[in-house]
C-alpha cells in the first residue's frame, strides 16, 4: 500500500483540489453523498431530546481526562496488566512501528490482518511493515478496496468514499479475479467476504485500533459495522491494539455517553453494529496494547488546541465541510483529512501542513457538528 505522502509529496491542498475538481461529475456526487450522510446525522441527533446534553457531558468527561491524563494512563496500565494485557509505550510513530515489528518477529510471523486504525495510517505502519517483510491485509472493506487500489483512505469512517462502484469493480477484477464490468455491490461484497475469510483463518496476528479505553477496568472497546476486528482478534494468536493516549475515559459507566454519540455522528445509526470489549487474552493468546503519544502531549500543552484531543473520529466535520466535500480527502495530503486534520496536522509539522488551515470557508459548520 502506498501512503499519501509517497504520491503527493510536496504538493499542497490547492493543487490537489484542482486535480479532484477536474472531474465535475465526481465532485458533485462526492458532495451530495457526504451531505446525505450529514443529513442522516442530523436526523439521528434530533431523534433524542438529550443530544446536546450528551455532547456537553462527553466534553466535560474529556476535560477531566485531559486534565488528569497522566493519572488515568497509569491507572489504565495497571488494570490492563492485571488483566493479562502487555502494555507498551511509544513516544512517536517510529517507536510504535518498531514495537509492532518486534512483536511479530518475536513470534516468527510475517503476515498480519489489520482492522481500521487511523493511528496506524498516521504512523504509516503498513509501509513500514511491508518494507520489513511483513504482508499486511486490511480487513475493513473500504480499507481493503483502497489498499488493493494502492491508495490511502480519503475519509476516517468511509475510506473509499471517493470511488464509484464501477471503479471498485475494476479493482476487484484486477486483483480478486471477478468478471470484467461487474459492479453489483452485493456481488463485490460477497467476493470480498470470501477473500477475507481465508485471511482471517490463516493469519496468526491481528491488529486493531481502539475507540475507547477504560481506565477503571483496563479494557478497551473497538467499534465496527462489519465485525472484522472481532474476526481478526479472536482467531489470531497475538492481538495488537494501537491506541492514541487521548482515547481514555475514566469509568465504564461513561462509555454509554460516547457510544450514543459516535455512530449517530458518523453514519446516522443509533449504535455501531459491533461494540467489542477486549479485557483479557483468551487462553493461549497474547494481547498487547501500544499507547502512542506522537505529538499528542504537545497538543495537550497548547491551550488553544487542547480541544482537538476530544475528537472521537466520527468524521462529521468532514461530511459537513463544504471544502472537504468539494476537494476530496486526498487533497489534505495527511492521514486525517477535513477540518480536524487541518488542526491536527500543522501541529505535528507546521512547515509541511501550513496550507491546511486555509482549506476553510470559516463557515463554522464543523464546529456546529
Amino acid at each position: 500500500m502506498l501512503n499519501k505522502m509517497s504520491t503527493t509529496e510536496g504538493i499542497k491542498h490547492p493543487e490537489l483540489s484542482d486535480r479532484f475538481n477536474k472531474d465535475e461529475a465526481r465532485v458533485n456526487w462526492h458532495d451530495d453523498t457526504l451531505w446525505w450522510i450529514r443529513a442522516k446525522r442530523d436526523k439521528a441527533a434530533h431523534g433524542i431530546s438529550e443530544w446536546e446534553l450528551l455532547r456537553e457531558t462527553a466534553s466535560q468527561i474529556k476535560n477531566n481526562v485531559l486534565s488528569n491524563l497522566h493519572n488515568y494512563l497509569i491507572e489504565f496500565e495497571g488494570k490492563a496488566q492485571a488483566n493479562g494485557i502487555t502494555v507498551h509505550w511509544a513516544a512517536n510513530a517510529e517507536e510504535h512501528n518498531k514495537i509492532v515489528l518486534s512483536l511479530l518477529q518475536g513470534k516468527g510471523i510475517n503476515q498480519m490482518v489489520k482492522s481500521k486504525s487511523m493511528l496506524t495510517e498516521e504512523c504509516h505502519l503498513n509501509d513500514y511493515l511491508e518494507k520489513n517483510g511483513v504482508d499486511v491485509i486490511d480487513s475493513d472493506l473500504g480499507e481493503r478496496i483502497v489498499q488493493l487500489a494502492k491508495e490511502p483512505p480519503s475519509h476516517i469512517v468511509l475510506p473509499c468514499i471517493h470511488k464509484k462502484k464501477e471503479e471498485i469493480g475494476q479493482v476487484f477484477h484486477e486483483n480478486l479475479g471477478t468478471e470484467a464490468g461487474v459492479s453489483d455491490p452485493q456481488v463485490l461484497t460477497e467476493t470480498a467476504r470470501i477473500h477475507l475469510r481465508e485471511t482471517f483463518l490463516t493469519r496468526r496476528s491481528a491488529l486493531t485500533g481502539v475507540n475507547f479505553a477504560i481506565a477503571e477496568t483496563g479494557e478497551f472497546v473497538v467499534c465496527t459495522n462489519e465485525g472484522n476486528a472481532d474476526m481478526g482478534a479472536h482467531l489470531a494468536e497475538i492481538h495488537i491494539a494501537s491506541m492514541g493516549i487521548e482515547k481514555l475515559i475514566p469509568k465504564k459507566k461513561h462509555l454509554g455517553v460516547f457510544l450514543r454519540l459516535l455512530t449517530r455522528s458518523a453514519t446516522g445509526q443509533p449504535i455501531t453494529t459491533y461494540s467489542s470489549h477486549f479485557k483479557r487474552p483468551r487462553k493461549g493468546q497474547e494481547m498487547h496494547i501500544i499507547l502512542v503519544d506522537n505529538g499528542r502531549s504537545v497538543q495537550l500543552g497548547r491551550e488553544s488546541f487542547r480541544n482537538s484531543l476530544k475528537c472521537i473520529r466520527c468524521g462529521a466535520c468532514m461530511n459537513t465541510c463544504p471544502v472537504y466535500r468539494r476537494s476530496g480527502g486526498h487533497s489534505y495530503h495527511n492521514a486525517i483529512a477535513g477540518p480536524i486534520g487541518s488542526i491536527l496536522a500543522p501541529n505535528l509539522d507546521m512547515k509541511e501542513y501550513a496550507d491546511l488551515p486555509f482549506a476553510s470557508t470559516l463557515c463554522g459548520s464543523c464546529t456546529n457538528v
